[in-house]
């Protein structure tokens, strides 16, 4: 059974709006905050948030593919992330495409706004995302198990050709999502992930413990020392 979020409750802020954009709040110039406070209430008035999801139950594991009631999915990272899993959460999400659409026409006539605004829809996503990461959190709570790292195809391990197995699944245009020929999500500002439940699941993994780059990465350096 396909379940549809209808009730978000979120208020975006200059911070969010800058870490969309890739900028450090605590590096940021006086500036950019301005750039972030001025595409706040126009954000709000263009972000459609969607989403909705299903939990199916977990049949077998058969080297790198994890079968589950109604299909697979298969890669390394499948292999390693989801193993143990009893059950699978899968969802999607979407902010629509009035944003982008917006975006667009900005982009020759205020592209730092443009950027400004693509830093909005991005952290509005995340949070639209993270509304339904909250649900399928409570639910495991209640139900006393655990819950493993969240995993999107197109991650390393994962291949992106995988979308067409998720949304075999989950019926994106329920949501007004569509895949395009290279499995790309349209509207653009929208995500795909998987969440494992199981009682020997650990939480504390995350997708850069799977990460061929993981020793080198400046960026993960940069979470442990910060």
């Amino acid at each position: 059974m396909h379940k549809l979020v209808t009730e978000y409750d979120f208020q975006l802020t200059k911070e969010d709006v800058l870490r969309g954009q890739g900028i450090d709040p605590a590096r940021a110039s006086n500036r950019l905050f301005d750039s972030a406070e001025s595409v706040i209430e126009e954000a709000h008035s263009l972000v459609r948030p969607a989403a909705l999801y299903t939990v199916t139950r977990v049949i077998e594991f058969d080297h790198k593919k994890v079968i589950f009631e109604g299909g697979s999915f298969e890669g390394s990272l499948v292999a390693r992330a989801m193993a143990g899993a009893e059950h699978l959460s899968i969802a999607a999400c979407t902010i629509g495409e009035d944003l982008e659409n917006r975006i667009q026409e900005l982009m020759s006539e205020n592209p730092v706004k443009a950027i400004a605004l693509d830093g909005a829809g991005i952290a509005a996503l995340r949070k639209v995302a993270q509304t339904v990461e909250d649900i399928i959190s409570k639910e495991a709570c209640e139900l006393e198990t655990s819950l493993g790292m969240r995993a999107q195809p197109g991650q390393e391990g994962w291949p992106i050709e995988q979308q067409r197995q998720l949304f075999s699944i989950l019926p994106g245009d329920k949501i007004g999502i569509r895949l395009t020929e290279s499995c790309l999500m349209i509207p653009r500002k929208s995500v795909s992930f998987v969440i494992p439940r199981g009682e020997a699941l650990s939480s504390s993994v995350v997708p850069c413990d799977f990460c061929s780059k993981r020793n080198r990465c400046e960026w993960r350096k940069d979470k442990q020392t910060g």
